[in-house]
């Protein structure tokens, strides 16, 4: 598991945010989602384009390994997501899902068998 260092970099450029963020790819290719799911969730409300871009493509390459643990992530958070982010974590989803996901169809009624508390991802929304 790699080490807990979501916060290390907090508060710096936006550069240094995104070089944050694409160090995780080293876990991601290992299968080791954690760390970019946790950085993820610390950077919904970061106001910078640039970072929803770099974090919504590590989601979609957390789900090119584990697709429904990415969908967890979104389901728990897609409210608070920015919509660049969001657009580019289901880029690669297939394409009635993707627009139904942009339509506003909620997650669960697309995904019914994720089970968040299972993912450790339930956030009492």
């Amino acid at each position: 598991m790699p080490p807990d260092t979501s916060n290390e970099w907090r508060g710096r450029a936006p550069t240094d945010e995104k070089e944050g963020v694409l160090a995780t790819v080293h876990y991601i290719k290992r299968g080791s989602f954690d760390a970019t799911l946790r950085i993820a969730g610390t950077l919904l409300a970061d106001r910078e384009d640039l970072i929803h871009k770099t974090v919504g493509r590590m989601l979609r390459e957390v789900g090119k390994r584990d697709r429904q643990r990415e969908e967890a992530f979104l389901q728990a958070h897609h409210r608070q997501m920015p919509r660049t982010m969001f657009r580019c974590a289901i880029e690669k989803f297939p394409e009635e899902k993707r627009r139904g996901h942009l339509k506003g169809t909620p997650l669960l009624a697309v995904y019914p068998a994720i089970n968040l508390s299972e993912e450790g991802l339930d956030s009492g929304n």
